[in-house]
């Protein structure tokens, strides 16, 4: 059955993973860490799907950049 145009579903709220493990700060040496705010393509992840804050995006996002220079992480395929 359809659903009504105005119908809005209610959201689970779903933790922030790194507040729920514990860290503060990012290291770009923790790849397993890295490795999950990456896409099997090897892009960064975006905040709606990983539930980060923004604070949190841009640390996770400077980190995989650097351990890509490092060459920890791979740089995204094309």
């Amino acid at each position: 059955m359809a659903q009504r145009p105005g119908a809005r579903r209610a959201r689970t709220p779903r933790p922030n993973p790194l507040a729920a493990a514990g860290i503060t700060r990012v290291d770009h040496k923790d790849t397993d860490l890295l490795r999950k705010f990456l896409s099997d393509r090897g892009k960064i992840r975006s905040r709606r799907v990983t539930r980060l804050t923004a604070q949190q995006q841009r640390q996770v996002a400077r980190a995989v950049k650097t351990a890509r220079e490092m060459a920890l992480l791979p740089y995204p395929a094309r």
